[in-house]
């Protein structure tokens, strides 16, 4: 049985509006004065739940989300999440890193229809102890074209903060 695709307005035509919360939990909400957004709850940066205020930002929260979930964490969602976790342990051989990737495609594919991978460039360091994922995708709503680097070892898994792609970045500083 196939997941229905919701239908969802794409765009923030009011910014000051929160349109999701965003993850992980227990960030700071970028200090938002009462005085600026009273009716959002966000004062002084100071609570549990960052909201997000743009499509792209709650598009790159999800994501993030996916990513940081191992497959059968969630409850009552044990498809959820990614093999990243398990994949960390594996031989890291070729045939390992390409099935990581395919297994990340189909991840986002699946939980997150609005996201459309562009690269997934995935590298082990010299000592083969810890792997190295490059994820460049693009929110197909609004045209937006990101990248997210995941370093994956024995001791620490993260994901950095969505940057525009570097394509982009060098158009718009011209060389």
């Amino acid at each position: 049985m196939a997941r229905p695709i919701y239908k969802y307005q794409p765009r923030n035509t009011q910014p000051d509006v929160a349109i999701g919360i965003t993850m992980p939990f227990n960030n700071s909400s970028k200090a938002k004065s009462p005085t600026t957004n009273y009716a959002s709850g966000s004062g002084g940066g100071k609570i549990v739940f960052s909201q997000s205020y743009t499509t792209q930002e709650q598009v790159v929260s999800n994501l993030k989300n996916l990513l940081l979930t191992r497959k059968g964490e969630r409850y009552m969602q044990p498809n959820f999440g990614t093999d990243i976790y398990s994949m960390l342990f594996q031989n890291n051989v070729e045939d390992i890193r390409r099935s990581l990737e395919d297994s990340i495609r189909a991840d986002i594919e699946y939980w997150l229809p609005y996201i459309t991978v562009n690269n997934i460039d995935i590298t082990s360091s010299d000592d083969m102890q810890s792997l190295s994922i490059k994820l460049s995708f693009t929110i197909t709503n609004i045209g937006s074209e990101m990248v997210i680097n995941i370093l994956a070892s024995e001791n620490t898994f993260t994901v950095s903060e969505a940057e525009p792609s570097l394509e982009l970045r060098q158009i718009s500083n011209g060389y």
